[in-house]
């Protein structure tokens, strides 16, 4: 597997893992609210960058690369903030988001045009 595939691979993989962990974390894990909560609507942005993602598409991870550090403030917030559970979804949200931001920025690097 080359640096490319392995930098793509690993964008949709913990891109898809975030949405999933943002998606059960609102609802049903650790809500605001009890039965959940409007906050889950902050999936949205990485569902709009999914498709492009999954295609490969650079100008994808690009912009992706500057929301995905919302989601990393939001993680440090959370991380310091909340007690308990919500403290230990908000480090996976840290991992996942950096790992995300590192694959999207050595892919986008790897496959500019010289």
């Amino acid at each position: 597997m080359n640096r490319v595939s392995l930098c793509h691979w690993g964008a949709i993989v913990s891109l898809i893992a975030l949405i999933l962990l943002g998606t059960a974390w609102e609802l049903w894990l650790a809500p605001l609210r009890p039965g959940g909560s409007m906050l889950v609507l902050k999936v949205a942005p990485l569902l709009a960058a999914l498709f492009g993602i999954l295609r490969g598409k650079r100008y994808t991870y690009q912009w992706s690369s500057l929301v995905i550090l919302l989601y990393f403030m939001e993680g440090i917030v959370r991380a310091m903030s909340d007690k308990g559970f919500s403290a230990t979804l908000a480090v996976g949200e840290i991992v996942l988001s950096l790992v995300f931001f590192v694959s999207v920025i050595f892919y986008a690097r790897l496959t500019r045009k010289r």
